[in-house]
């Protein structure tokens, strides 16, 4: 006896919803009420394999666009409008990125087919339908016997799906698990029917995973995986952007880094002959990265170079520093596991200290110390803690909070890389050595454009990324590796690794418009974007110009100038 009203009545259901909160806008009243039911809906329906998952979502994101079709939206204000543009913009892009999802999964399901058969056993005891031992323990049965099958033919599937495919299986395993665990021991006829074939199918899920990785996917083994990753396609990329507010190509994007990055090789070459090292901008980064700091003095250097940063932007008076925000961020040591994939810091309220410890290897150390120079980390401690992440988190806790759905890293990411820009046109670095150490990172987000999306549009390879970086940037090979891994295997959305170069330039092309024009001071630019909450550039842009927008606003804002000759060269400090 099913124990669960089926999704059609849900559906319907939702259609008399509860009354909106009266005592807030609008357009903030369906946020709240939206974040609110999308959480419980993807608690609920947390199989993200399921077709359940997808259909009740499909609904949910229906129901609320027809519930912002029935605001008088003539009568909005700016930020309503900007609001209904968030939220509109969001529901659709979800519907797209649901249909993407089912299609990455019809395409792996060939080495799957067992998967459904699995998911069907655990949204059963989620729907709390009576357990059907004898039934349950054939459906295994039939599993192990499929498993068994699978390994005899000679499928015929690209390394990128095969990869995906042992990745699901290893998801498969875990469902499995957690269905069998709410049984097993506590209904007897359960475990008499279910425990030896189920023992018996989770050793072979593991094998065949195992299987599909060596033979499908290229493993070599446990401790050497290979870098494959998972590309989206052209078409899925171009939904991507503009549920950004991004309208751009990818192949515009793809130009604009490099146009960028001929800026920073000119540079760097530069900063390398004020280093006496004729141009040669490798020889140029071994020098800085020579120049680290002895063991245990790192976090005295973060802290100096946490305080000039924020005395810089108090002194030029570019942005409001609340006494509390510098007060309550804290630093920790990162480690040795956190250093294996991410050997430079991160940060925020606590910014987290990459540096070696007495027991990795001399390699090990030399390395951490080497990327952690003073010159390397004087480029991002800015961007990390104020007046970059920490500031912006502080303030995002505190302005427009209904806006925490909308979060892109085109501003998270993009607002702590403009900081950089700025900061370097207004002469922060000290020297040539700092200059190198700002614009590696300047050259490494350039280059994050240019793999990211070439991987996603199928033109670049995870293994010609990794060239790249070491090619281009200078990175060392293991830190080039990381930082790909950690790009193309779906930790990150896929335009995320492109959001800190091109969010950077909308803020700039957005600073050019209204403070270099004069229309804005400075303080009360970068203060007003703090406010907006971390919503798309062009929206923030919208607020800030008081543009009311129509109800079916699509981007149109080309931001990009490439950067000018005269602007490069007057930025040449003194050489050490």
């Amino acid at each position: 006896m099913r124990c669960i009203i089926p999704i059609l009545l849900l559906a319907l259901a939702a259609s008399a919803a509860e009354p909106l909160d009266p005592s807030v806008k609008p357009t903030r009243a369906v946020i709240d009420r939206y974040a609110e039911d999308l959480e419980a809906l993807e608690r609920r329906y947390s199989l993200r394999d399921a077709e359940s998952r997808s259909e009740r979502l499909a609904q949910f994101y229906q129901q609320t666009l027809e519930k912002l079709r029935q605001l008088k939206f003539p009568d909005l204000d700016v930020a309503g409008r900007i609001d209904y543009a968030l939220l509109k913009t969001k529901c659709e892009a979800e519907l797209k990125e649901l249909a993407h999802g089912r299609k990455q999964f019809e395409e792996a399901s060939g080495l799957i087919p067992f998967a459904s058969a699995i998911l069907e056993l655990e949204e059963s005891r989620r729907n709390m339908e009576a357990a059907e031992p004898e039934a349950a323990a054939r459906t295994l049965a039939d599993i192990s016997s499929q498993l068994k099958q699978l390994k005899t033919t000679n499928a015929q599937v690209t390394k990128i799906v095969a990869n995906r495919a042992a990745r699901k299986v290893d998801d498969l395993k875990r469902i499995l698990k957690n269905w069998h665990a709410f049984y097993a021991g506590y209904d007897p006829v359960f475990t008499w029917w279910v425990r030896q074939p189920y023992e018996k199918l989770d050793k072979e899920l593991d094998e065949y995973a195992k299987f599909v990785r060596k033979k499908l996917a290229g493993f070599e083994g446990d401790d050497d995986e290979p870098v494959i990753g998972d590309p989206i396609g052209r078409d899925a990329l171009l939904d991507a952007l503009a549920a950004e507010f991004i309208p751009y190509t990818p192949e515009e994007l793809i130009e604009i880094a490099n146009s960028e990055f001929a800026w920073c090789e000119k540079e760097m070459k530069r900063a390398a002959d004020d280093l006496g090292l004729s141009g040669d901008w490798k020889k140029a980064l071994d020098f800085v990265s020579k120049r680290h700091v002895k063991p245990g003095d790192q976090p005295k250097l973060i802290c100096d170079l946490a305080e000039e940063a924020t005395q810089f932007v108090e002194t030029n008076n570019l942005v409001t520093v609340p006494p509390l925000c510098k007060e309550v961020w804290r630093m920790e040591m990162m480690s040795i596991e956190r250093q294996k994939v991410n050997p430079y810091f991160t940060g925020g309220e606590v910014i987290s200290v990459s540096y070696p410890t007495d027991t990795m290897s001399h390699e090990d150390k030399l390395m951490s110390m080497r990327g952690n120079n003073p010159s390397f980390s004087r480029a991002t401690v800015h961007h990390e803690l104020i007046p970059g992440h920490h500031l912006q988190s502080f303030m995002a806790q505190r302005y427009n909070t209904h806006r925490r759905p909308f979060r892109t890293a085109f501003l998270v990411e993009g607002w702590a890389l403009y900081w950089e820009m700025l900061l370097w046109d207004m002469n922060f670095p000290r020297n040539a050595e700092d200059r190198v150490g700002m614009l590696f990172w300047r050259s490494h987000r350039c280059a994050r454009i240019i793999f990211s999306l070439n991987f996603h549009l199928e033109k670049m390879s995870a293994q010609e990324a990794i060239d790249f970086l070491v090619d281009r940037v200078g990175h060392e090979r293991r830190n080039a590796t990381a930082e790909v891994r950690r790009s193309v295997n779906g930790s990150y959305p896929p335009l995320y690794q492109a959001a800190y170069m091109l969010g950077g330039l909308q803020i700039r092309a957005l600073h050019r418009e209204l403070v270099k024009s004069g229309k804005m001071a400075p303080r009360e630019f970068h203060d007003a974007i703090l406010h907006e909450n971390s919503i798309p550039i062009e929206l923030i842009r919208a607020s800030l110009k008081r543009e009311k927008l129509e109800r079916d606003f699509k981007s149109m804002w080309r931001f990009y100038e490439p950067p000018s000759e005269s602007g490069s060269s007057n930025r040449r400090a003194a050489a050490p």
